[in-house]
């Protein structure tokens, strides 16, 4: 009776044993066939600030954000801008602030009436005060009487070594609403002779500003 119970504890505890072998080898299995996903970062379209800067940063046209480069060669993705702009008793200061653009250079920046696009002539001519008869959308104003740092904003600047430049400029007047949407930087120092005065070569870059 004894040698019976005996061996029958044991048939079960080897079946025990055979299938607890089986769940093993069903985990180990299971494990093993567990994809790990893969790491992925995040990106965003628009490009983070210079640092210590509090503006925008360039990007390409078509990226979040509102600054955008059009040489990347004077205007680097990444490089930063800030406008700002401040309106009292009749009178505008606007104040320009780049860091990290192409160093040791000129650059003509200007207030235009269009927000920036994928195109640089997107951003439409330069706000007038007073506007000119004569200027069209395919033929801008270039007439000294009115393509002046009076009647429009001009914040041409000078990079020093590290691409950085400061610009402020004060007029006698306000911005009509809805009228002025963006700054452009463009190649050169601003003209101001007769039939060439507000022109400053190609346009390298736009930031969008709510004036």
């Amino acid at each position: 009776m004894n040698t019976r119970r005996a061996s029958l504890i044991a048939g079960v505890s080897l079946t025990a044993l055979v299938v607890a072998a089986c769940g093993n080898d069903t985990a180990t299995d299971d494990a093993a066939t567990v994809e790990t996903p893969p790491t992925t970062v995040e990106s965003t379209d628009a490009p983070t600030p210079a640092p210590g800067m509090s503006g925008d940063a360039f990007g390409l046209p078509g990226d979040d954000g509102d600054a955008f480069t059009y040489d990347e060669a004077a205007v680097p993705v990444g490089s930063s801008v800030d406008v700002e702009s401040e309106e009292e008793d009749g009178r505008t200061t606007v104040t320009f602030t780049a860091t990290g653009l192409a160093p040791n250079r000129d650059f003509g920046v200007h207030v235009h009436t269009r927000p920036c696009g994928p195109n640089p002539s997107d951003a439409g001519p330069h706000y007038q005060n007073e506007l000119d008869p004569a200027a069209t959308p395919e033929s801008p104003s270039t007439d000294p009487a009115y393509a002046n740092p009076q009647n429009e904003v001009w914040l041409d600047i000078t990079t020093d070594g590290n691409g950085d430049a400061q610009a402020s400029a004060t007029v006698d007047w306000e911005f009509r609403d809805d009228e002025a949407n963006s700054v452009v930087i463009h190649a050169q120092r601003t003209k101001t002779g007769p039939g060439e005065a507000g022109t400053a070569g190609d346009r390298l870059a736009c930031i969008n500003e709510d004036f």
